[in-house]
């Protein structure tokens, strides 16, 4: 898997920094709130499996598995729900935890979803996030690290399901998508 990288883009030791740093955020920021954790499988389970050990509050956590890629390398943003969540969300403090936020287009329709559900709040951690491929008019409440537009994996991102198990976030070699 490694000769397929160009590099490595964020170490391990980073990771470690940035989801302590977002973890003590969250904490901050929800005291004396109903926190749920909602991760979209499986690119955000790495993540949010780190980040929930972080935040020093009682919360719940659920799942949504959600489709818009398929094998290509780019977001058709047509979100087809694979698996929805089994938590009623009304009077919840909402925090959607997603691995990458990129052209926006997914995560806009699934906060679309998630608002008709009436959550008492509802808000964004991206662990990280791609401006400059931004399609929607969308920015996350908490981000780990704003990165270049390269296709990034490791950490749970993944190409045609691999490279997630890396411990690492490196930049795949175009030859290996295209």
């Amino acid at each position: 898997m490694v000769e397929d990288l160009k590099n490595v883009l964020i170490s391990e030791e980073k990771i470690k920094e940035i989801v302590k740093k977002l973890g003590k955020e969250i904490t901050e920021d929800y005291k004396g709130k109903n926190l749920i954790l909602i991760s979209v499988l499986k690119g955000s389970v790495v993540f949010m499996a780190d980040l929930m050990r972080e935040i020093d509050l009682p919360l719940k956590i659920d799942f949504m598995i959600v489709s818009s890629y398929g094998d290509k390398a780019v977001s058709s943003g047509k979100v087809k729900i694979v698996k929805d969540l089994d938590i009623d969300l009304s009077d919840l403090d909402v925090l959607m935890v997603e691995d990458i936020l990129d052209t926006g287009r997914t995560l806009c329709s699934l906060l679309e979803i998630l608002r008709t559900r009436n959550p008492k709040s509802l808000k964004l951690c991206t662990f990280l996030d791609k401006p400059d491929r931004r399609a929607t008019d969308i920015e996350a409440d908490y981000v780990g690290a704003k990165i270049p537009d390269e296709f990034v994996v490791g950490y749970g991102l993944d190409f045609n399901q691999r490279y997630r198990n890396l411990p690492y976030v490196g930049v795949l070699k175009p030859e290996v998508y295209e």
